[in-house]
């Protein structure tokens, strides 16, 4: 208590004496222990007791302070050079946050009951509205956007970002919670369990050996024609030989199976490429092989859009005529049609997100009669709430960081400093000060980028279970924020060398530099590295980054095609060399949206990874992605952009009602499209997702065809002028030619046009 006194005092050398004295206990006093465990064992406890008494919620005053201190943004502002030196006060407040965050959300067999009591209450405050009326997570966020916009480049930023995934973690959950959650959702909405737990799934699966380069296809020769070669060699001399070289059976036989790998997919239980990464592995007997599960890993879904779709084509085809969306009558069909209705109705699948569109839908239709909606305030949801303002600029500002530490970037003058917690006062005078300081900056560029993917996919996750609005806007504005291409940009690189980088130092890793003797480091240790074959922390972000461009593109016909437009399909090949199964099954799902557009040449010649997408990536029945057939876009599963999110965005970001959109079908599209549909903005409402919303029926957008006076409209049903900013009909008005509507948009104070010629 006397330490929590000395941190309100106004001396700011006394303030940072006491917090150093705070931080010294949250990493268990370890002047007066003699191993690492008994350090661990001493953290743990002393921060229980922090947290006790009340050791956070002062941390988080100073850190408040800390950030609107003026004096201290301007004095770096100024600055030429920041140095650690500018950000020596927040790095130990962010320190000792970062250490009791951390401990408090792991649980440990031998905790006492009441901090499993303290633990609950922590994980409530902090996902509560009680710091500055926002979640805690928010006032990060908030620290990120100040420093991406130049008024504050002295916060540490990997220490920001650190504490941020740690409290997004802490509060909302990890994936396992998230597995437990989406099945407790299921069973209230009344769906059917989830087929299979991916967790498990993913766990149990196997890297396949990666496609073959020219340069591996050249050696296979040379070793064929070697092998050749051999078999001239009389048998009797061959087994003489053998016995004398006890390897040279194992050799040859490694050789066969190199060669036999070029047609078939082998398995393979370590995860990385072997002659790059791992050790010559242990010669097995072959009946090892035979242990391998038979039979695909995951259950064929269907959707119920996929049935009416069939249902609908056998109709036409056989009768002549169709009945909508009923799926239950087979009248006139023949039996064959119906067993493959029955199969595709057995392994149906119904997505939360799919349940939540209707609700919503079913909402609009009839809003007086519904009654006021009612939202639970789970964390998830107060967590949107708080970031749902400002979401555009907190993207940005995370993209921005991502790019500055990709390791692919090159410097430039006018992108953010992401090294100011880093660089030391005085730059290396000698050979190993400079090795040092090099492995650090690459550590710390590497931390910043396994933070951010953590950070976006654990929010994606979370904001599309708790509803799939919330989870589109972010996604809206992320590839808004060009991320499809930033992430391909950052696999755009030799991903084995990043995979497998040793940008550490073991000796100085806590608390072993504390308990232990530190050896003499030399440029030779340096460049050593760790014994680690790979590198943990750069699979994790790859992965992450993986997910994040699936979350992305999943039923998007048109970022689909920024994959294709991008050049994606070779880069993603490269990264299948990484034999590790779980980021290949991401690769394979990214290659496999995108198949059918890159042509019978490429599927071709790329057949070991065909053959690979068909072994490790879920079906959907009725999926022609292996052929190419029908390559018209798809729309997407539920009719998202009949809720298009129009509003008139003034400079000071109000949002007036008033206005009409007009939609209407091109000829021809009757069948598809009913009559013209016009909805007022008057009636705009703000739904659960905190988006405004109106309501106008059956417009589903495709691609942009044509564009006027630089108007684009994306299919997610925004408006963007050629500066990126939102609009709305506010500056633009005129008819817009969509892929299967025209676009009406026109500010309040004009008056309905004429349709063109074409629409139906």
């Amino acid at each position: 208590m006397r330490l929590l006194d000395g941190l309100e005092v106004t001396a700011r050398e006394k303030r940072l004496k006491v917090a150093r004295a705070i931080l010294y206990v949250a990493q268990g006093t370890f002047g007066e222990c003699g191993s690492e465990a008994e350090v661990q064992a001493w953290m743990r406890y002393n921060i229980f007791l922090l947290l006790e008494v009340g050791t956070f919620n002062a941390l988080v005053e100073l850190l408040n302070m800390e950030i609107d201190n003026s004096a201290a943004c301007s004095s770096a502002v100024r600055k030429p050079a920041i140095s650690l030196a500018d950000s020596t006060d927040l790095r130990v407040l962010l320190n000792v946050m970062y250490l009791i965050v951390e401990t408090v959300r792991q649980e440990a067999e031998g905790d006492k009951v009441e901090w499993k009591t303290m633990r609950q209450t922590f994980r409530a405050e902090l996902g509560a509205p009680l710091y500055n009326n926002e979640p805690f997570s928010v006032m990060l966020f908030g620290m990120v956007t100040k420093f991406c916009s130049g008024h504050a480049p002295h916060f540490p930023m990997k220490k920001v970002l650190l504490l941020l995934w740690k409290t997004v973690l802490c509060t909302l959950g990890g994936f396992e919670e998230l597995q437990a959650m989406k099945a407790e959702k299921r069973e209230i909405l009344g769906l059917p369990p989830l087929p299979e737990d991916s967790i498990k799934v993913i766990r149990n699966m196997r890297a396949a050996s990666p496609p073959a380069s020219a340069s591996d296809l050249i050696e296979q020769q040379q070793k064929r024609g070697r092998r050749e070669h051999k078999a001239l060699i009389k048998q009797d001399n061959l087994d003489a030989f053998n016995e004398r070289d006890p390897y040279k059976a194992d050799d040859s036989r490694e050789e066969e199976e190199e060669n036999d790998d070029d047609n078939s997919l082998e398995g393979e239980t370590f995860p990385l490429e072997r002659d790059e990464v791992m050790p010559p592995p242990i010669q097995h007997p072959p009946t090892d092989r035979l242990t391998c599960p038979k039979g695909l890993p995951w259950a064929p879904k269907v959707r119920e859009k996929d049935i009416e779709m069939f249902l609908e084509s056998s109709r036409s085809k056989f009768i002549g005529y169709t009945l909508g969306s009923d799926t239950n009558t087979v009248v006139g069909l023949p039996r064959p049609i119906h067993e493959s209705i029955r199969t595709l109705k057995l392994h149906k699948y119904t997505s939360i997100a799919e349940v939540q569109v209707q609700m919503e839908e079913e909402y609009l239709r009839s809003p007086l009669s519904g009654g006021e909606e009612e939202v639970e305030q789970v964390p998830t949801e107060t967590l949107y709430q708080g970031l749902h303002p400002s979401l555009p600029q907190y993207m940005i500002a995370l993209l921005k960081i991502l790019l500055a530490a990709a390791p692919t970037s090159k410097a430039k003058t006018d992108s953010i400093n992401i090294l100011a917690d880093v660089l030391p006062e005085e730059m290396p005078t000698t050979v190993l000060q400079s090795m040092k300081l090099g492995v650090d900056v690459n550590r710390h560029k590497e931390i910043i980028v396994k933070a951010i993917s953590a950070v976006l996919l654990l929010l994606l996750k979370h904001f599309k279970l708790n509803h799939v609005y919330q989870f589109e806007y972010m996604a809206q504005h992320l590839v808004f924020a060009n991320c499809i291409p930033l992430i391909l940009k950052f696999f755009n690189q030799n991903i084995m060398s990043y995979i497998t980088a040793k940008n550490s130092i073991s000796v100085l890793d806590y608390p072993y530099c504390v308990v232990h003797e530190l050896p003499e480091l030399t440029a030779e240790s340096l460049e050593a590295g760790d014994n680690n074959q790979f590198c943990w922390r750069n699979l994790f972000s790859c992965i992450n980054l993986l997910r994040i461009l699936n979350k992305l593109t999943k039923w998007k016909h048109s970022r689909t095609m920024m994959l294709v437009v991008f050049k994606s399909a070779p880069i993603l090949k490269r990264a299948l060399k990484v034999k590790q199964a779980m980021m290949q099954l991401y690769v394979l799902k990214l290659l496999k949206v995108q198949t059918k557009y890159l042509g019978r040449q490429w599927r071709k010649s790329n057949m070991k990874t065909m053959s690979a997408i068909y072994q490790k990536v879920r079906h959907r029945l009725n999926d022609d992605w292996a052929y190419g057939n029908g390559t018209t876009p798809t729309l997407c599963p539920w009719p998202l952009t009949c809720l298009i999110h129009w509003g008139w965005v003034e400079p000071k970001g109000v949002l007036i009602p008033g206005g009409i959109c007009s939609l209407c079908p091109i000829a021809g599209q009757a069948g598809t499209w009913p009559g013209a549909q016009r909805a007022s903005l008057i009636g705009i409402k703000r739904n659960r997702s905190l988006t405004y919303q109106m309501e106008a029926k059956h417009c589903m957008l495709g691609p942009v065809v044509s564009r006027r006076l630089s108007l684009h409209i994306t299919d997610e049903g925004s408006c963007l002028d050629k500066d990126g900013a939102l609009h709305a009909g506010r500056e633009w008005h005129g008819w817009v030619k969509m892929e299967h509507c025209w676009l009406h948009l026109h500010p309040k104070d004009v008056g309905s046009s004429s349709r063109p010629s074409n629409c139906g």
